[in-house]
């Protein structure tokens, strides 16, 4: 554990967000069309990592134009490289009529099958297979989320009211992921995270403390509250990605399922490490440093997240 958190302290902006890149491919006339990557964040290309492939009826005439003849880009539409430097690719394509669809290329999801105009066909189950994926991705490379779950585990050990605070956890991120994606809660992204931050800290403190405290008697209602604060960092993330407009309760439900198997993969293998025949001899003495590594990580976190608030 004070490996695993001291691999997060490099980049601590960045400590829950995946990585996304965007295409737009707009059509000029019928069959013909122009794309283009949006600006990168480093100096690198996309298309050096991302190489589209076009459905077979288009060719390419021009360095960021193709052709696609009378069937217009009607076909399988994928994208190689995508889930190495980039977890997501998000191709916009705005068809001559005004329609516009956005859609969503992952590792496990590296293709879409595109039908000429702006009738978006696409089933339940490529669109559920894709956020699910996308929702395990988070939260096992969001390493603030899974500090804090680490944290709970500390806090309360592998006992039944276990259950409970991973339950209460999940079901207030849930209601805050869903209630930010309809519209319904609108907060800046810096406080959100500052409190993120601050979450891991206090849930680490409480872990230490020998006295009976609130959060030791209701792990439960600790992990609801902050809960809900992680949820709106999930909608963040899930907003970046982009969410297909016919199948929203779909892709909102699939992605927060994807975070809750990739949760519980996490608390499976920390249960199998508990249980390993020498466990109590080497874990015993780690757990105090491992909380302050988890700590201090997050006491940095923390001081940066909200001088980004107040500056």
């Amino acid at each position: 554990m004070a490996a695993l958190a001291v691999s997060a302290s490099p980049a601590p902006a960045a400590a829950h967000e995946m990585s996304m890149a965007e295409m737009e491919v707009r059509e000029i006339a019928p069959g013909e069309l122009l794309w283009q990557w949006s600006a990168s964040s480093d100096k690198r290309p996309m298309g050096d990592d991302l190489v589209p492939r076009w459905p077979s009826v288009c060719t390419a005439s021009g360095p960021n134009a193709i052709r696609c003849g009378s069937e217009g880009l009607k076909g399988t539409l994928a994208m190689e490289g995508v889930g190495k430097r980039y977890s997501a690719a998000l191709v916009k394509i705005v068809w001559l009529d005004g329609g516009t669809h956005v859609y969503t290329l992952t590792a496990s999801q590296p293709s879409v099958e595109l039908f000429g105009s702006a009738d978006d066909r696409r089933g339940g189950g490529e669109i559920a297979r894709a956020y699910v994926g996308l929702g395990i991705q988070h939260i096992l490379g969001g390493i603030d989320h899974l500090l804090f779950v680490v944290g709970l585990l500390f806090l309360v050990g592998f006992c039944r009211r276990l259950i409970g605070t991973i339950s209460a956890f999940t079901l207030a991120h849930s209601l805050t992921l869903g209630c930010s994606v309809f519209g319904w809660i609108t907060l800046r992204p810096a406080p959100v995270e500052a409190c993120i931050a601050l979450s891991i800290l206090l849930v680490a403190g409480e872990a230490l403390r020998q006295r009976d405290t609130l959060a030791r008697r209701l792990p439960a209602l600790v992990s609801f509250l902050f809960g809900l604060v992680h949820g709106l960092g999930f909608a963040g993330a899930l907003k970046s990605v982009g969410l297909p407009e016919r199948h929203l309760p779909l892709a909102l439900l699939t992605f927060n399922v994807g975070v809750e198997l990739g949760q519980l993969l996490v608390v499976g293998l920390a249960y199998g490490v508990v249980r390993l025949p020498l466990s109590e001899r080497w874990l015993r003495p780690a757990r105090r440093p491992a909380l302050y590594a988890v700590g201090i990580v997050a006491a940095y976190w923390s001081w940066q997240r909200v001088a980004a608030v107040v500056l």
